[in-house]
């Protein structure tokens, strides 16, 4: 808990939050996925590993989990915790490179994409490559899945996404937003 309030004074807009996501957030942000049917799963900023050791406890032998980090400290964190866990991948990165990440293990999507990203203090632009990316990197098929503590980007989200769901978890502090989203690639034709 100290490390992590330590990397949010060092950087608050990328970090979002002063002590990780708690264990029913958690196990929220869990219920959409189907893990007898995930193949790729991937998480943006994992941070502490709040989301990670739930998917890591509930994926499939088979599954592949790629963790995209791009504060060191925490990745450094990460490597270590799963360096002997079959099928998980740590990357120092950004989730702007997504694609890139899921070529290199051998997917063109993912089943699953969760994030734990602060969009609400991310700068638009970033936000905006992120979920560009995103979109491509979910295809028709697969589910974004994201929280957020207040529902001000819920439009923003629109502009990429068809939120199939809206989820809230009181036991979280702050208490979250859980956004279910579907790519709107197909609606819009592109």
């Amino acid at each position: 808990m100290l490390n992590f309030l330590i990397q949010f004074l060092k950087s608050p807009r990328s970090i979002g939050a002063i002590a990780p996501s708690g264990k029913f957030l958690a196990r929220k942000m869990m219920e959409p996925i189907r893990f007898d049917n995930a193949k790729g799963i991937v998480e943006f900023g994992p941070g502490t590993g709040s989301f990670t050791r739930e998917i890591v406890r509930q994926k499939s032998r088979d599954s592949v989990l790629i963790l995209i980090e791009n504060n060191r400290f925490f990745c450094q964190q990460l490597k270590e915790k799963y360096k002997n866990c079959q099928g998980v991948y740590v990357i120092y990165g950004n989730a702007e490179n997504v694609n890139e990440y899921l070529k290199k293990y051998g997917f063109d999507t993912a089943d699953y994409i969760i994030s734990g990203l602060p969009f609400t203090s991310l700068p638009v632009k970033v936000s905006e490559n992120i979920l560009t990316s995103t979109q491509k990197a979910i295809g028709k098929n697969g589910q974004f899945i994201t929280f957020q503590y207040s529902l001000a980007k819920k439009k923003f989200f629109k502009c990429y996404f068809n939120i199939t769901e809206c989820l809230f978890e009181l036991r979280n502090l702050p208490p979250a937003y859980v956004l279910v989203m579907k790519s709107s690639l197909d609606k819009e034709g592109i």
